[in-house]
């Protein structure tokens, strides 16, 4: 499995901005568990000198005697050195911090949350090092993608490389989800935490009403604040704001909250960790995945262009909007695309005049509409989008 895994080449490129004196740098990597950064790193750069914080002996070592990074980097003078999980020994970074100071060598920071790092270290390096996040896999890395796949298992590269990933998305939630939090010491309420996360799997995708995730999980409203903060700040979870530019027709300014990747978002659902075609949660799947993309694509360009949805008090609503009306998409998971599936687009057109309206369906061909919207299969969509036709 894991020679699998390195075959997948990943589209995240790692660069670094010099120190002018010394020649040194850094930079973080950050992404949640599993979604490959120890492959990615082990791959790219196979003699750095690596510091893996999972290893307990290693780790109980460091966070006694933390200076003994700065003695063995001062002894061996590597050229490059990456720590691995090094949210669990935050005072590290003061030692980076000299070495990048002192010496010509450069780091890589791998972790999946600054929030313990903030909390126990006085500066994140001082803005000397580059934020890089690894997303689950794309269609670009993936090549030959099976869509029920991606929609059943996800899109961390254990999950959807093998046959039945049930007992690995079962671990995954009930081991890596909750150690991260226990890790962060963010809340002693593990089995409120439990519950909460149950209601965020059945309402992923759709947006947060915190007064009756708190009244289902049994928690007051700003404890479940915390709690989504505490799942965009470990990386398993994000918001996608919705559109507050209005002109004639009232708009939603509530937020939509997704979990990272569409398997965990699957085994975190109460009812069933099956998604059955043609059904609401199909859809709502379907939808996470293409915002998967656009997501990552934008990441892994370095692109700053903000990605929302737009949607009015009356019900008209198109799934994402990128940059300044851009690019205005709409998904949808049907085989076939009819005219009331492009309401949405139109009520948008009346007032904003979207550069470029796309629908992204599973239709067989391609195809445009007299006011110029074009339906798309995700497949032609995806390449279009990796091959950097849209953005």
């Amino acid at each position: 499995m894991t020679k699998e895994i390195s075959k997948i080449k990943r589209s995240l490129e790692l660069s670094w901005v010099p120190n002018p004196v010394t020649g040194s740098a850094a930079l973080f990597l950050w992404g949640a568990r599993q979604t490959g950064k120890t492959t990615l790193l082990h791959d790219r750069y196979p003699d750095a000198r690596f510091y893996d914080l999972l290893d307990t002996t290693l780790n109980a070592e460091l966070s006694v005697r933390p200076q003994i990074l700065r003695e063995e980097v001062l002894a061996e003078r590597p050229q490059l050195v990456v720590i691995d999980e090094v949210q669990h020994v935050p005072l590290l970074l003061e030692e980076v911090h000299w070495l990048l100071e002192n010496t010509a060598t450069r780091f890589i920071l791998c972790g999946s949350s600054a929030r313990k790092l903030r909390r126990r270290s006085r500066t994140l390096l001082g803005g000397r090092a580059i934020d890089f996040h690894l997303l689950p896999l794309t269609t670009h890395e993936i090549g030959d993608v099976d869509l029920d796949r991606v929609l059943q298992h996800g899109a961390l590269p254990v999950h959807y490389l093998v046959d039945d990933p049930s007992q690995l998305l079962q671990a995954y939630v009930n081991n890596y989800i909750k150690a991260e939090i226990i890790d962060e010491s963010a809340t002693r309420n593990i089995p409120a935490f439990s519950r909460f996360l149950q209601i965020a799997g059945l309402c992923h995708s759709q947006q947060i009403n915190y007064a009756n995730v708190a009244r289902e999980s049994g928690v007051s409203a700003s404890t479940v604040r915390n709690y989504f903060q505490l799942l965009e700040d470990t990386l398993l979870g994000f918001t996608l704001e919705p559109w507050r530019r209005r002109k004639k027709r009232r708009l939603v300014e509530t937020a939509k909250f997704y979990l990272f990747d569409v398997g965990v978002a699957n085994q975190l659902h109460p009812e069933s960790h099956v998604v059955v075609e043609g059904s609401d949660r199909f859809g709502r799947a379907f939808e996470h995945f293409v915002l998967n993309e656009v997501r990552a694509y934008l990441s892994y360009q370095r692109l700053d262009h903000p990605v929302s949805y737009w949607r009015t008090s009356s019900g008209f609503e198109v799934d994402l909007i990128l940059g300044n009306m851009e690019l205005a998409i709409e998904c949808k998971s049907t085989r076939e695309v009819r005219t009331a599936d492009l309401k949405g687009l139109r009520a948008l057109s009346e007032e904003n005049h979207p550069r470029r309206k796309i629908v992204v369906s599973r239709v067989a061909r391609p195809r445009t509409t007299d006011d110029g919207i074009e339906i798309l299969s995700w497949r032609s969509f995806c390449r279009a989008l990796w091959d950097g036709h849209l953005v």
